[in-house]
């Protein structure tokens, strides 16, 4: 099966592993691991990189337990604070996939290093301020060597990505879209998370300035124009609770998605919401997040913050059971509506491991458009990685289909 998926693939692009992956043994990187070794295509060529090698053995250990029958990994040692290493790793894999956070922190080098060997990328990252640094520092020489570069492949910003492309095709071409997403979820996060919700924060002007720079380099689509929807608080009788903006890094990757595809039309606007039923709750969660963003910028009061959660702790598989995700769509343009929807399971971990093993795997095997560089879910996969995530059990809806 290897040899077929790879009859598509130039000579050139052989390495000697289709896919490495970072971070394997830490919370959401074993759960990516594990998914990669139950759904791994026979013949897979992999391995998984991290500093301990007595850690990467033990991870090794329990894959082969759990899955006899699937592909060993091979194991390889390297430091995220290694350039040297982690070219290597980089060189010797067509994919590399990373769990490795936070990202702004310990991510950098090895998207250079992938950029500079034409290895295409993937992570689970949320944070702006690493996204817009690394298109910055590395996406001219990832277009140069074919790289695809391509951050966001868990919750943040997959289904809300690919949800939104879903959503647009149902709806008339070449003419202004609107599309509004409604977010649902009831989940539990990691340590690893914790940590660079808290580090982010942290670096709130270093976020801005990464911004600006970007802003600063990045060409503008020409001759369309991309909107974001004025931020509103409403209460919504249809979604059953409280609308209020939803200022994560998701909105931002579907608006570059429309910026870089010309499907979403000549004048396309995006609105990024929560829906919660209640006003209380969604005015505790302000309040938390807004003591911690005055918090974390603070050496002292950041120590004890990043000491409430150990980054390898997350929750356990009875409560990922128990935890769920639903965002919906409403898209409209030329005289037409359309309502759609995600849904699945643990969106936090169960569903974010798939996400990210099944990007590295659609980048290593499936025949995609044309693309380099720093590029979206959408950009780089689109109906490949679309088709794979349905087949995996994420559900794409069509819940109320065009009409005037």
């Amino acid at each position: 099966m290897a040899a077929e998926l790879s009859e598509c693939l130039p000579v050139e692009a052989e390495r000697q592993y289709d896919l490495a992956l970072f971070g394997a043994t830490g919370f959401t990187g074993g759960l990516t691991a594990r998914y990669l070794a139950q759904h791994a295509p026979e013949g897979l060529r992999w391995a998984l990189v991290g500093r301990n090698r007595g850690k990467l053995e033990a991870v090794a250990s329990q894959l082969a337990q759990l899955e006899p029958a699937a592909p060993a990994p091979d194991l390889l040692e390297a430091d995220a604070a290694d350039p040297a290493a982690l070219a290597k790793v980089a060189v010797a894999a067509r994919v590399v996939i990373t769990t490795v956070g936070p990202y702004a922190l310990y991510g950098g080098p090895l998207v250079a290093a992938c950029a500079a060997a034409g290895t295409d990328y993937v992570d689970l990252t949320g944070e702006p301020e690493f996204v817009d640094r690394m298109w910055v520092e590395n996406h001219a020489e990832a277009e140069r060597t074919g790289a695809r570069i391509v951050h966001c492949c868990g919750f943040d910003s997959i289904p809300h990505d690919l949800g939104v492309y879903f959503t647009i095709q149902r709806l008339p071409e070449g003419v202004p879209l609107k599309v509004n997403g409604y977010v649902r979820s009831s989940a539990s996060f990691s340590g690893g998370t914790y940590a660079s919700a808290i580090n982010a924060f942290a670096r709130f002007r270093q976020t801005l300035g990464a911004a600006k720079q970007r802003r600063h380099s990045e060409p503008r689509a020409e001759g369309r124009e991309i909107h974001s929807s004025a931020p509103v608080v409403r209460r919504d009788t249809d979604l059953g609770g409280w609308v209020v903006p939803l200022p994560t890094i998701d909105g931002t990757v579907v608006r570059r998605s429309a910026a870089a595809l010309d499907r979403y039309g000549p004048d396309f606007t995006y609105g990024h919401h929560m829906v919660s039923r209640h006003l209380s709750t969604i005015a505790a969660i302000s309040a938390g997040v807004g003591a911690v963003a005055l918090l974390a910028p603070l050496p002292p009061a950041r120590k004890l913050l990043l000491k409430v959660k150990s980054s390898g702790e997350g929750p356990d598989e009875a409560e990922r059971e128990r935890s769920w995700f639903r965002v919906r769509f409403v898209g409209e343009g030329g005289g037409k509506r359309v309502v759609t929807e995600v849904s699945g399971g643990d969106p936090g971990y169960g569903e974010t491991s798939k996400m990210l093993a099944e990007s590295g795997l659609c980048l290593a095997f499936d025949e995609l458009p044309p693309s380099a560089g720093q590029v979206t879910t959408a950009v780089a996969m689109g109906d490949a990685l679309l088709t794979r995530l349905q087949r995996a059990g994420i559900a794409f809806s069509v819940l109320e289909p065009a009409e005037a």
